[in-house]
């Protein structure tokens, strides 16, 4: 039997490629003949960088120092590939990144995000694939336009202090961008707007710590920062656009400086030659830390099971936990789930020992699936 095992990471506990191989070993210890063919993935969240080093060949990774959402230094690294670098906002705006009670999207700045850019440009890219997701920050990029030399300013001409909060003041930006003629890529699932009731403030200001009086106010400051953008950079609709509240709207703030919004997962399945192992398949596992009903909206696990459902392959999700309805899962190709909250009966345990429980079900699945 031929099983391919692609999941995406398991966030704060496991890289897609750690959660793959665990799954393998497990399928190997109850049906060592059969094969797995492991291909780690990622959406343009956490991860991207590593999955695409591995499938890009030739690719070189430039280390790069930069920053968190609060201003302290991290490493952080440009995917070299040709003329093309690739870069993962959440290597510096990553929710990951912070403790929870430093959470705060009201002062979370995409600042880091910048000198990641600025470094791909400097590094000779023609082109700057960013992958969005995961952050922390909620700011609409005007961190990122900051370290790009453009940050907003008040009336008075004064910079304004890192995070969304403060964009309810923002006047104007204080210049143009300074990058190299360069074509910017915002790589996401996320086909949120900017604003309003599925816009990135509302969605997912509260996974990032923000209160409902905090929702109201950091949603109102990204409308009116979304017409300083478009006044000052010349473009329109920045409100509405689909994607643009991608990573606490730094989607916007990518298509504002003329950016285009590509899948990310459809970029990954591609640099990684998805589509053919899929046709070579018998079995599809894929899986995540969370598979709920953002993971219906384009995020990894979806794009996986349908793809498989288009080849009329089972594929099975096996998740941190699982929050969403049979019913809904498999009208998107998903034949079954797996929960490694069920599979210990504990979220503490499952966050402890995320690549036992992992093996576990990937043995469990082999005496199912496997003759």
């Amino acid at each position: 039997m031929r099983v391919l095992i692609c999941p995406d990471k398991f966030a704060g506990t496991l890289s897609a490629p750690a959660a793959a191989e665990a799954v393998a070993e497990g399928w190997h210890q109850a049906k060592p003949d059969d094969e797995t063919v492991s291909r780690p993935l990622a959406d343009g969240g956490p991860g991207f960088v590593e999955v695409l080093a591995a499938a890009i060949e030739g690719a070189n990774r430039l280390p790069v120092r930069t920053v968190d959402p609060l201003g302290r230094p991290v490493p952080g690294e440009v995917l070299v590939a040709g003329r093309t670098a690739y870069v993962e906002s959440a290597q510096a705006c990553g929710l990951h990144l912070l403790k929870e009670e430093e959470r705060n999207p009201g002062q979370a700045s995409s600042y880091g995000l910048g000198l990641l850019i600025a470094a791909a440009a400097e590094a000779g890219a023609t082109e700057v694939v960013v992958g969005l997701g995961g952050s922390a920050t909620n700011d609409a990029g005007a961190g990122m336009l900051a370290a790009l030399g453009a940050g907003p300013v008040d009336v008075a001409g004064y910079a304004l202090p890192y995070g969304g909060a403060a964009l309810i003041s923002a006047d104007k930006l204080s210049g143009t961008p300074h990058l190299r003629p360069i074509q910017l890529v915002a790589a996401t699932d996320v086909d949120n707007p900017l604003t309003g009731l599925h816009g990135a403030t509302s969605v997912f200001g509260p996974q990032k710590g923000a209160s409902r009086e905090d929702v109201l106010r950091l949603d109102a400051a990204l409308d009116h920062f979304a017409g300083v953008l478009e006044r000052d950079l010349g473009v329109r609709d920045l409100r509405t656009v689909p994607g643009g509240g991608a990573a606490g709207g730094l989607g916007a703030a990518l298509i504002a400086l003329g950016g285009r919004v590509v899948s990310g997962i459809g970029l990954v399945t591609a640099a990684i030659g998805l589509e053919a192992e899929l046709d070579r398949a018998d079995l599809v596992i894929t899986g995540e830390g969370s598979f709920d009903h953002q993971s219906l909206r384009g995020k990894v696990a979806a794009g996986v099971a349908n793809g498989a459902r288009d080849r009329g392959l089972a594929c099975v999700v096996v998740a941190g936990r699982v929050e969403t309805g049979m019913r809904e899962a498999a009208a998107a190709g998903v034949t079954e789930t797996h929960s490694l909250v069920e599979h210990f009966g504990s979220t503490e345990q499952a966050l402890a020992e995320p690549a036992r429980g992992l093996r576990e079900i990937g043995a469990r699945l082999a005496g199912q699936w496997s003759r």
